[in-house]
Formats: structure tokens, C-alpha cells, sequence
């Protein structure tokens, strides 16, 4: 699954955010609707944080330029100063994904309001109780 997921999220397929989110919603629901009978609420918790920050991370890759990272993080309400400690940082796009100024600039709700579907909620709203 997350092979598959890392291969939608892949910044070499050439595809632009809406086909990708486009993809990730379809792959996401099919897969959920072929599991919805087994309990597994915790497992993807858990997988949904990776998804997540696979996601920062897209987002961060594509921020290419210092100037670009550090207009979007300003946007994004991030102090200028803190911004631009955070846009020259050497640490590489998935220990930056997993820092806390892209978590909490970067939340969960804003994900969701861009498109994103997550395996979790999509879990609750599907999910078969016996």
C-alpha cells in the first residue's frame, strides 16, 4: 500500500495536483472499501501519519526555490525570521515534512480542504460494525 501510494505521490510521473489527488482519492476509497469489514481503525492512524507527511513532503518538494519556500511559509503564517531559518535548513524534504513548522503549518484541515482523502475518515464514514 504505501509502495503504491509513494508511486501516486512520485514527483517524476509528470502528473499535476489535481490528477494526483485525483488518483490518491480513487485508490484511497477502493482500498478502504475492499477492508471495511476488518477492524482496523488503529493501523491506519498509523498509516495515515505517514501519508501525511509523505504529503508535506510533495507539497515541500515543490516549493523548489528558497524565495518560494519562504513566500509560501510567510503566507502560511510563519514568522519571516523563523521562515527563513526553516528555508536553509540542509536537512532533506522528508526530515523537513516531519518538522514542526511544516505539522503546523501544513495541518491536517488544510490538507483536507485542499482534496485530500484520508484512509481514516474515510474509514468511519464506510466502516460495516457487526
Amino acid at each position: 500500500m504505501k509502495a503504491r501510494i509513494k508511486q501516486l505521490t512520485s514527483s517524476s510521473n509528470g502528473w499535476g495536483n489535481e490528477r494526483i489527488k485525483e488518483a490518491l482519492r480513487q485508490y484511497i476509497m477502493g482500498w478502504v472499501q475492499y477492508f471495511r469489514l476488518a477492524d482496523m481503525n488503529k493501523l491506519l492512524l498509523k498509516i495515515d501519519e505517514w501519508y501525511r507527511r509523505r504529503l508535506r513532503m510533495v507539497i515541500c518538494k515543490q516549493w523548489k526555490c528558497i524565495q518560494t519556500r519562504l513566500t509560501n511559509l510567510i503566507k502560511l503564517g510563519v514568522n519571516k525570521s523563523k521562515a527563513w531559518e526553516w528555508v536553509n535548513t540542509r536537512k532533506g524534504y522528508w526530515r523537513t515534512a516531519g518538522s514542526f513548522i511544516l505539522v503546523t503549518t501544513i495541518t491536517n484541515e488544510k490538507l483536507r480542504a485542499a482534496g485530500y482523502v484520508f484512509l481514516s475518515d474515510y474509514y468511519q464514514r464506510v466502516r460495516v460494525v457487526n
